[in-house]
């Protein structure tokens, strides 16, 4: 759009200073509990699977059991006593065992790569569905780069956790749950003897959860600000080899990994403490209760050497386990923080309509804007008392100084904003009544930068109206003056764009996107600057076609080139959110007018 647009406090064009005002949030989760809810309803869409793997679960940690049990009778009655026939009969078993085991872990650790990739997908899914229902304003204070990276890092990272951490999680608890019964039955007094370190373990692992949950979060939100910078300097990339910046842009770079680099060394490196100190609480662990079990045995309190082996294994198979959980603490919030950053823009408010919004379908495109203001940020208005009539097929020229509020009266026309107050109508409705895709199908818009998507040129023109033939397709392109450039391509209509037509002049871009606007046929047409990028032989060979076009349509045109509205119907004169003046080109030049004065300063050198 042009340039009119004036948004105060809206996002600066310099990424990084908009970026730095977001590094300065809490570094804190804001709702732990509900994010994890949210999670576990998108998990619970696999509910049978669930079970099955909970099963499997069981499965696993009964065996393991019996297996460990089976390693201390070994010792007591088969090596102990010598019985050859028997120790090979119970390794038998007990490579059965084992291989039970190993299946059934292979088993639920396959299903819960399925469950965590398709909740993934379902979020994934929700969240570009939010997306697309954002308001406009939404994406004037958002960087591009960082929604994408809400998309993919924080998405996947999500997935990570589901398909890893939530297995070990669960599996966790049934082993510890398995393996504390199994020992109780074994030893209460080893079992008591065993536990006495297991407070410990959590009290380090709680202080160490709490040093390290600002920096994972801090890590994802840095970790965005990078893409943003990446997604926005690649796209700006002609500008900064144009000014010769990129040792500025290095250094920026540079500075934003950095910054990403040391919160993920300080997320990493508290978790990576966590690993060393469990064990050697563990080693501790083992070593006591080797230690009075070795006393038990030789003071024949009952203990064998058998016994105390199956303990042993059986407080490893427990300290395991909390391990693991205790580890995947921080891999769980890494995923929390990720999970409330995509939650945050699910829960965004949304375009919506009024609950008795009429379904509109053939609006004819008489528009009434009656003392409408405006503002962006409350208590600055950008409209101030804006009134103007447009008949139907009438062409109504919006004329002004950069930031006058030109392109702002577009985005009331189309619903991109809605009004602080008085009313716009069409034919008579009030658009807040009209649904906003029944508005907007009604209207077509030209602006000035375009954007088109990488596939064909035949699809690009086709987006007007995806169930347009091919030939309506050419002849919108003739009407536009794009068939001739288009048919010198080697593939011709069907030549892919690379990334927004790069590979276009930007002037066949914008043929492009009128032939676009041509196809729609919609009752309602908006140029804004639409030929300010095309010769001026071209533009004449255009104006030609949009007279033809714009018969029977309501049609605005902002222009600062003032040649190309010269026969409109109605000139409106925007200054500093009013209308100032009003008239044919004739009218206006008949008098003493802001008009004449801007006209004649681009014909006639005259400063205004």
């Amino acid at each position: 759009m042009a340039d009119d647009k004036v948004m105060p406090e809206i996002r600066p064009s310099g990424f990084g200073h908009h970026m730095r005002g977001v590094g300065k949030k809490s570094e804190k989760l804001k709702n732990p509990k509900s994010t994890m809810k949210r999670l576990l309803k998108y998990l619970g869409k696999r509910k049978n699977l669930l079970v099955i793997t909970f099963s499997l679960n069981l499965l696993t940690t009964v065996s393991n059991i019996a297996g460990t049990r089976l390693n201390g009778y070994t010792v007591d009655n088969f090596i102990k006593t010598g019985d050859i026939n028997g120790l090979f009969n119970i390794c038998a078993v007990l490579i059965v065992i084992y291989i039970v085991c190993a299946f059934s872990t292979y088993i639920q650790n396959k299903i819960m790569i399925s469950i965590g990739n398709e909740t993934s997908s379902n979020i994934r899914i929700d969240l570009y569905r939010s997306i697309q229902n954002l308001p406009l304003k939404f994406f004037d204070t958002h960087s591009s780069g960082d929604l994408m990276s809400r998309l993919t890092n924080d998405v996947d990272n999500i997935n990570n956790t589901l398909s890893q951490s939530i297995t070990q999680f669960f599996s966790g608890i049934v082993n510890i749950l398995g393996m504390l019964i199994a020992m109780i039955i074994l030893s209460p007094l080893l079992t008591v003897i065993g536990l006495t370190t297991v407070p410990l373990m959590f009290l380090i692992t709680r202080f160490l959860v709490k040093k390290t949950q600002p920096f994972f979060i801090k890590q994802q939100k840095e970790l965005g600000e990078l893409n943003g910078f990446i997604e926005e300097k690649i796209s700006g990339q002609k500008v900064i080899m144009l000014f010769n910046r990129q040792d500025n842009v290095k250094k920026e770079f540079e500075n934003i990994n950095k910054k990403l680099t040391k919160s993920a060394i300080f997320a990493q490196g508290f978790s990576g403490v966590l690993g060393p100190v469990n064990n050697f609480i563990n080693n501790l662990t083992y070593l006591i209760v080797a230690v009075s079990g070795a006393y038990f045995i030789l003071s024949n309190k009952g203990i064998t050497v058998g016994i105390l082996l199956s303990f042993i294994l059986y407080m490893r198979n427990f300290t395991r386990p909390v391990n693991e959980i205790l580890n995947v603490f921080n891999t769980i919030l890494s995923a929390l923080a990720g999970a409330e950053r995509v939650f945050e823009i699910m829960d965004e408010p949304k375009e919506s309509d009024i609950s008795h919004a009429k379904e509109v379908t053939d609006l004819q495109g008489k528009i009434v804007l009656n003392k409408v203001d405006f503002s962006y940020k409350e208590g600055k208005k950008i409209l101030k008392n804006i009134s103007l009539t447009a008949e139907k097929g009438q062409v109504i020229a919006i004329v002004g100084p950069t930031g006058s509020g030109k392109t702002t009266i577009i985005n009331l026309l189309t619903r991109f904003y809605d009004i602080d107050s008085g009313e716009i109508l069409i034919d008579g409705v009030n658009i807040n009544h009209i649904k906003r895709n029944n508005l907007r199908k009604s209207i077509s818009m030209v602006l000035q930068d375009t954007y088109l998507f990488s596939e064909s040129i035949r699809e690009n023109i086709r987006y007007g109206r995806l169930t347009a033939t091919d030939e309506e397709v050419e002849q919108a392109a003739v009407l536009a003056n794009a068939h001739r450039f288009i048919r010198q391509l080697p593939e011709g209509y069907d030549t892919v764009l690379s990334d927004n037509g790069s590979n276009l002049s930007h002037g066949q871009r914008q043929l492009l996107a009128i032939a676009r606007a041509i196809l729609s046929q919609s009752s309602i047409l908006i140029l804004d600057e639409a030929t300010s990028s095309i010769d001026t032989r071209t533009e004449i060979d255009i104006q030609k076609a949009m007279l033809n076009l714009m018969k029977g349509k309501t049609c605005f045109v902002i222009a600062h080139r003032l040649s190309t509205i010269r026969s409109a119907d109605k000139i409106l004169i925007v200054k500093d959110g009013e209308i100032v003046e009003t008239g044919t080109h004739d009218e206006l030049m008949k008098r003493e007018s802001f008009y004449s004065k801007l006209y004649n300063s681009q014909f006639k050198g005259i400063e205004i």
